[in-house]
């Protein structure tokens, strides 16, 4: 029973060797995205940590900033 759906009448080898490379790229793709998220806020955090307060208020004005901070719950800006 087990064998037959590895097998899938001759097909397996090309069926689960596409689902793992399918799988594969996904992950890789999350994790690469992830590590870029994560460059990019901090380098975020950098540009915008050493403000002057009237700077700071600016920038607290913009949309951006604002869509930023919305979706990082982290952030310590």
């Amino acid at each position: 029973m087990m064998n037959e759906i590895l097998n899938m009448n001759g097909y397996g080898l090309y069926v689960w060797s596409s689902f793992m490379f399918t799988l594969l790229s996904f992950g890789t793709l999350y994790f690469v995205t992830k590590i870029q998220l994560n460059k990019e806020l901090s380098n975020f955090e950098a540009k915008f940590k050493n403000l002057d307060i009237d700077k700071v208020e600016i920038a607290k004005k913009q949309e951006i900033y604002r869509g930023i901070l919305s979706s990082t719950s982290t952030s310590k800006i």
